[in-house]
Parts: structure tokens; C-alpha cells; sequence
């Protein structure tokens, strides 16, 4: 096979990622924009937009802006993969406490747990079980023993993703 037909299946396989990317994001955004409508009627809160974070952006997972645009990014900065939902939202009512409270003071926490609460209630947000999957649904590990127990011996990561 010559350098050229190698270079061309390189980028058919490229463009079927990106192409599964884009699929992917735009799922999760229109999923995400559901539940950010019904989250914000409920507590009263107006957005301008929630869009996808650039891919490139690497150094948080979403940003609030003063004129009500949100960026959550969907993707993980080191795999590529797509971000557990249960984290997308999790994201998405720390953007939204943000609309009410533009700091990270005591009335933001207790807000953005106050949106996580509800967000629970409705089935919304749901942290990772045993046997969970994230957003393209592969399945997720199971968490680490808690310290203390026989099996915490080793050294414990955690699981953000």
C-alpha cells in the first residue's frame, strides 16, 4: 500500500469521527437544551444560549457569560469521548446558579445544590450507579471502596469522567 492510500484511509477514518462527533454533540445538545429549559422555567431563570464548548477548550468544563450565554464542553480534553450526561448536567446547574449568583459564595453553592436537588427529582441528573454508562453508553467503572475498608488498601483516583 503506498504512503497515499494510507494518508486517504487516515482521513476517511477522520472524517467518520468527526462526522460521529458532530452527531454526538448535537444529540447531547439538544438533550441538554431540554433539560436547561425545564430546569430554568422552574427556578425562573433567563439564558441567552447554550451551545457546545469549542473542543479545543480544554481548561474548564462550561462558562457562564453576563449576557446569558452558557458553553458546556461535551467532550473528554484527553480521550475525545463524550463526557458521562450525568457530569454534562452537573455542569449545566453550576452555569445556571451562575445566572442568579455571578460568584462561587455560600448563596451559589447552596442554589446550584438546590438545582441538583431538583434536577434528581426529575430524573434529570442521575450520578453514576453501578453498572452505569455514559452519554454514548459505555458502560462506566464501578467507584473505588471507601477508605477504611479491607479492599482501600490501594491507592484511590478519582472518577471524574
Amino acid at each position: 500500500m503506498t504512503l497515499r492510500a494510507r494518508a486517504g484511509n487516515i482521513s476517511r477514518v477522520k472524517r467518520a469521527t468527526q462526522s460521529r462527533d458532530r452527531a454526538t454533540a448535537r444529540s447531547l445538545m439538544a438533550r441538554l437544551g431540554r433539560d436547561a429549559q425545564h430546569i430554568a422555567w422552574r427556578f425562573g431563570l433567563r439564558y441567552r444560549s447554550i451551545e457546545a464548548e469549542r473542543v479545543d477548550v480544554t481548561s474548564r468544563y462550561g462558562i457562564c457569560y453576563d449576557d446569558g450565554a452558557i458553553k458546556i464542553r461535551l467532550f473528554h480534553a484527553i480521550t475525545g469521548r463524550p463526557l458521562r450526561y450525568s457530569s454534562l448536567v452537573s455542569t449545566l446547574c453550576h452555569e445556571l446558579a451562575h445566572l442568579r449568583h455571578f460568584n462561587h459564595g455560600v448563596r451559589f453553592r447552596a442554589f446550584n445544590q438546590e438545582l441538583l436537588q431538583f434536577a434528581r427529582e426529575q430524573g434529570i441528573y442521575r450520578p453514576r450507579r453501578q453498572n452505569a454508562t455514559d452519554a454514548a453508553g459505555a458502560p462506566v467503572r464501578a467507584r473505588e471502596p471507601a477508605v477504611g475498608s479491607p479492599r482501600a488498601q490501594r491507592p484511590v483516583q478519582l472518577a471524574l469522567f
